[in-house]
C-alpha cells in the first residue's frame, strides 16, 4: 500500500505592495509579505514581512525576517530577525533571536529551548488560531 508523503516544496507566496487580506492563511512553503494581512498565518516555512508589509495577528513560523510592521504574537521555532526598520509590537517565542539597531521591540520575548514546532498540516489546521481581537 502506498504511503502518502508530504513534499516539500521550494515556492514562495508573495503577499504584494498594496494588496490587503483579511483572514487565515496556512503554508507549507515561504511567504513574503510586502502587503497587509489581517488575520494568522501559519507556515513550516520561512515569513518575510517587507518594509510596507504589516501583519495584524499571530505568526508561526520555522524562521522569518521582519522589515515591516507587526502587531501581535510571533512564534518562530529557529531564528527572529528583526530588521531595523522594523515595529514590532506583541509577544516574541523564539530559539535565537537578532535585533538590529534601529529596530523597535514592545512586548515579552521568550527563548525557550522548548519553542513549538510549526506543523501546517490539514488535520493541524483544523485547530485554528482565534482571530485578532477575539478570545475563545
Amino acid at each position: 500500500m502506498a504511503k502518502y508523503n508530504e513534499i516539500e516544496t521550494n515556492t514562495i507566496n508573495l503577499l504584494g505592495a498594496g494588496t490587503e487580506i483579511v483572514g487565515n492563511i496556512t503554508s507549507n512553503s515561504d511567504i513574503r509579505i510586502d502587503g497587509s494581512l489581517s488575520g494568522n498565518l501559519k507556515t513550516k516555512g520561512k515569513v518575510v514581512v517587507g518594509e510596507t508589509g504589516s501583519v495584524l495577528g499571530e505568526i508561526h513560523c520555522k524562521n522569518a525576517d521582519i522589515d515591516g510592521r507587526i502587531e501581535g504574537k510571533i512564534v518562530v521555532s529557529e531564528l527572529l530577525s528583526l530588521k531595523a526598520p522594523s515595529n514590532l509590537k506583541g509577544d516574541i517565542v523564539a530559539k535565537k533571536l537578532a535585533i538590529e539597531p534601529g529596530a523597535k521591540f514592545t512586548g515579552n520575548c521568550n527563548m525557550s529551548v522548548d519553542t513549538p514546532q510549526i506543523n501546517a498540516s490539514a488535520k493541524e489546521s483544523e485547530k485554528e488560531i482565534p482571530e485578532p481581537g477575539k478570545s475563545k
